[in-house]
């Protein structure tokens, strides 16, 4: 009896220390610099078995204002709390291979707006049931024929008028009013200063006005790149190149995340400048990698770094394409300026 209680109490000890020793690789990692600097919050998202709750990932991230956070999958939506735990979710054939989304406070609650690339299409969907209200195909109004539709990225201006790119296609960028009538379109493929070399994310710039659409050129050459468009198709300028290969763009504030599929997130300042970099993956072979499994992952170094999001506190999610599906949170470390004063 002896015997086995000692043996007992050895096991006990040994997975005590495994344990503390699993716990010790998965301490929080710091990343950043000055007023951008975060810590990574280990295991965020996961089962309660350590494994990826959201399976392979192409996708995007948004969060409602309750503060839930929505990233899009190959198998639909996810939504987790602020916490990490899973409280809700959007499957089957009408959510999945969402590739970028837009969420907005519209009339009637909040909407989630989807690019589909793989199915050809754009989406508007409620985000308290569900309930699809509006689908966007390849306008036959555009005159353009029966061309290749693979829809990558998707914004919104405030009057309700729908922007659509073409990414992984024609590189058309196609407007739509709030009803899903076609308008207009603009762009086309190629490596010049006003072309696309895959149109593969997009946004509305509010800190502009007029408000602009802030666009990723992600495969332009030699370098990838941002620019600027007004809402009427017309380019602006080229805001920032030298970039890897920029796959989304989220804004708050006068801060700017740029995920890049090099395995890094960039983020920029109200004059467009890079002021910290997340995440930096030194492993050519796993930056821009879709392959790397779950056993592989390194706390605090990304991969193929693909959709982003801020919260109210100016926290970030962080979405990576990868086989297992990863979304990761970073929590702004705060200044000590800013940091509430203690007696």
């Amino acid at each position: 009896m002896r015997l086995l209680s000692i043996s007992l109490a050895l096991v006990f000890s040994f997975g005590t220390a495994l344990s503390l020793f699993a716990a010790d690789k998965q301490q929080p990692v710091r990343m950043g610099c000055g007023a951008m600097t975060f810590d990574t919050v280990p295991g965020w998202g996961l089962r309660p078995d350590g494994s990826s709750a959201i399976g392979s990932t192409h996708g995007s991230v948004v969060i409602d204002k309750a503060g839930n956070i929505y990233t899009s999958a190959k198998e639909g939506v996810f939504v987790f709390s602020p916490d990490g735990k899973v409280i809700h979710s959007y499957l089957g054939k009408d959510y999945s291979n969402i590739h970028d989304m837009e969420i907005r406070d519209e009339e009637g609650g909040e909407f989630i707006y989807g690019a589909r690339n793989n199915d050809a299409e754009g989406i508007k969907f409620s985000t308290s049931t569900g309930d699809i209200v509006l689908r966007l195909k390849l306008p036959e109004e555009a005159g353009l024929g029966k061309i290749k539709f693979n829809p990558t990225a998707i914004t919104v201006a405030d009057n309700g008028d729908i922007f659509l790119s073409n990414g992984y296609a024609s590189n058309h960028i196609f407007k739509y009013d709030k009803n899903g009538k076609y308008l207009m379109h603009f762009g086309e493929k190629g490596n010049g200063m006003k072309q696309f070399n895959t149109a593969h994310g997009m946004t509305l710039d509010k800190r502009y006005e007029p408000n602009r659409l802030l666009i990723c050129d992600r495969n332009h050459q030699p370098k990838g790149r941002l620019l600027h468009y007004t809402l009427d198709g017309e380019f602006i300028e080229e805001v920032i190149t030298g970039l890897g290969m920029p796959t989304s763009v989220a804004i708050q504030g006068d801060f700017v995340s740029v995920p890049d599929l090099h395995g890094r997130l960039v983020i920029l300042d109200k004059n467009n400048t890079i002021i910290a970099v997340l995440g930096n993956n030194p492993d050519p072979a796993k930056g821009r990698s879709f392959k790397v499994p779950q056993a592989q992952w390194v706390e605090g170094v990304f991969s193929g770094t693909h959709g982003s999001y801020w919260d109210a506190e100016g926290n970030l999610y962080v979405q990576d394409w990868n086989i297992d599906g990863r979304i990761m949170k970073l929590v702004r470390v705060k200044p000590e300026s800013e940091a509430p004063a203690t007696k």
